[in-house]
């Protein structure tokens, strides 16, 4: 395993309103974004990036933008994204992030909500959204569009609040920069939320600084790395990786905007980080796997866990186990690694649970998959695992100077530095309160005698049958989202006798049973074949085995479509609405309970 590198220096920012400056300063010529401009990577100093960010915050203040003023951001992860967030923050404003895939309705609640003045908007899609609610957003003074082409009104192009701010002096935005205190608000982070309308989580800099510190003590990210960002900037998790790249001198490297295209790019860009939520590792390790035999995958994780665990350790690998791994190693482990460029260091899942079996998979071929927990209102982070410290099953320590403890009820409540300010302007809207400085995160887990973090479950995600047994749907549905034809899995059975499942068919795999079968590809159809309900009937036998039988799913429903963030069922980072899919689909639910 790899040591700390408790040398490596930030910019030494006291604000996330001055750290892109300093980071020019200190990094100059060091590329600090990359993307693909059609088939060439294209790279830009952080001189460069340090330069567009001026001329962007400084063309803001030309139109009016006052410290403290909030200005949304509706874009997909791209470099443009970075510029006009760092813009915003260094001419005093508030970043308010937009997720790229939210709807007109619910683009006017964050940008109304928040009360935002600006809205920086991608391209003549995200304009438009904005068009059609503009009437009901009277602080709305200005809409900026990065890619003017098509119809986008009387939206301001990018480029021309940059050719506005050139005729500025940039000592103004030096100013505002060094006006900004720890305590102001950084971001209005609007939670996409399984329940209800989404509040606007207050995240002063002081919040981000200080988690972003814990971070680089905790050696997470290491000077001058590449890190390969697709996730949604509008999510804390991305965000938070944005900001600890540019204080360190990393590259950031922007994903194409295809989910098809992540392995290539990765494989092209050859990171040595990667943030990510669990889908994007279950749909690798499906891909990586589905060729090999089941027992002959197992196998080979034993194996490399056994060596990689006795080399991390400093013991001699007998020579009999050495010469197995090593041509484990020619035939699968490295072209496991390859997947994901060759050199990564570590990659960190966040923002859902993962099976534990995916995650030995990938160790043992030497791609380092580790579990980190914390939510928007923890300015994202709070215990992460690292190559040094880590243990299968848990989401690792605590981060330096954040403090865990479990409440009575089993509630993980957190204190230090990195927690929220509230939301704004709905002050009685809260999971759980702050009480002594502890947030009540809602969550349930364990504290092991080594200090590492297990979650259990989720508080308002607790089932309790007819029978009065509490069952954690999470750990069941996620070993049936372990097989590679299972997309979804949304376990019920609130004050019902036993516990039901709702599956919905993987729509890249399904298509490869049904040629094997000779069955109809459409996924309507699927749904009702009598060998795919064959299929799905094993593949939950084989979780239920797992399980005492008070726990086990007695029945399961097949979705004819899989779940979507368009039609309400997901949030922006794939969880599940649970109460939303509860109610759209009581009927076959109801139907599980009478046939």
């Amino acid at each position: 395993m790899e040591s700390s590198t408790a040398s490596q220096e930030s910019t030494g920012s006291r604000t996330i309103a001055d750290m892109m400056s300093l980071a020019a300063e200190r990094y100059g010529d060091r590329t600090a974004v990359t993307f693909k401009r059609g088939d060439e990577w294209v790279e830009v100093s952080f001189r460069e990036v340090g330069e567009i960010v001026s001329e962007i915050a400084r063309g803001l203040i030309d139109l009016g933008l006052e410290p403290g003023d909030r200005a949304a951001v509706l874009c997909t992860t791209r470099a443009e994204w970075t510029y006009a967030s760092f813009g915003i923050t260094s001419a005093g404003g508030v970043v308010v992030p937009i997720y790229p895939t939210n709807s007109p309705e619910e683009c006017e609640w964050v940008a109304g909500n928040s009360e935002s003045r600006f809205v920086v908007c991608e391209d003549a899609t995200q304009v438009a959204k904005i068009a059609q609610v503009r009437e009901r957003l009277p602080r709305l003074e200005a809409v900026i569009v990065i890619d003017p082409a098509g119809d986008v009104g009387d939206s301001i192009p990018l480029d021309d609040v940059r050719e506005r701010g050139r005729g500025r002096d940039a000592a103004e935005v030096a100013e505002r920069s060094a006006a900004v205190s720890p305590q102001d608000p950084y971001t209005f982070i609007y939670t996409s939320g399984t329940t209800g309308p989404p509040k606007g989580c207050v995240l002063a800099h002081g919040n981000y600084r200080s988690v972003v510190d814990m971070c680089e003590t905790a050696s997470i990210f290491h000077e001058g790395e590449v890190v390969y960002l697709y996730l949604p900037l509008a999510h804390s998790f991305a965000l938070l990786i944005e900001l600890i790249a540019i204080d360190l001198g990393g590259t950031i490297a922007y994903w194409g905007g295809d989910p098809k295209g992540i392995v290539g790019e990765l494989m092209a860009v050859k990171p040595h980080y990667l943030p990510s939520v669990p889908r994007i590792f279950e749909k690798i390790y499906t891909l990586v796997t589905s060729t090999n035999d089941p027992e002959k995958i197992k196998a080979a994780t034993q194996l490399g866990l056994k060596v990689r665990q006795l080399q991390a350790a400093g013991q001699e690998v007998p020579a009999e186990l050495q010469a197995a791994f090593d041509k484990a190693d020619q035939e699968l482990y490295v072209n496991v690694r390859n997947v994901f460029g060759g050199r990564l260091r570590q990659a960190t899942s966040g923002a859902a649970p993962i099976a534990q079996e995916i995650l030995e998979f990938f160790y043992a071929c030497g791609v380092p998959v580790l579990e980190g927990y914390g939510m928007t209102e923890t300015a994202t982070a709070s215990s992460v695992s690292t190559l040094d410290a880590y243990k299968f099953g848990t989401v690792g320590r605590p981060l330096p100077g954040a403090e865990v403890r479990i409440a009575d009820d089993g509630e993980i409540l957190i204190r230090g530095p990195h927690i929220f300010g509230g939301y704004y302007k709905m002050e009685d809207k809260s999971f759980g309160a702050i009480e002594e400085g502890w947030l009540h995160t809602g969550d349930l887990g364990e504290l092991d005698e080594d200090g590492y973090l297990k979650i259990t479950g989720r508080k308002k995600d607790i089932i309790i049958t007819a029978g009065g047994k509490n069952l954690t749907p999470a750990n069941l549905e996620n070993d049936l989202k372990q097989s590679r034809w299972i997309s979804q899995a949304v376990m019920h059975g609130d004050r019902r006798p036993y516990p039901v499942v709702l599956i919905t068919l993987d729509p890249e795999e399904m298509p490869n049973f049904a040629k094997e079968n000779g069955l109809p590809e459409d996924s309507a159809a699927l749904a009702k074949e009598p060998k795919v309900q064959e299929l799905v009937q094993g593949i939950l036998d084989g979780v239920n085995s797992r399980y005492a039988r008070v726990e086990q799913i007695k029945k399961f429903v097949i979705l004819d479509h899989d779940l979507s963030q368009e039609t309400g069922e997901l949030t922006p980072t794939l969880k599940v609405k649970r109460n939303v899919v509860n109610e759209k689909y009581a009927d076959l639910f109801d139907r599980l309970y009478t046939e």
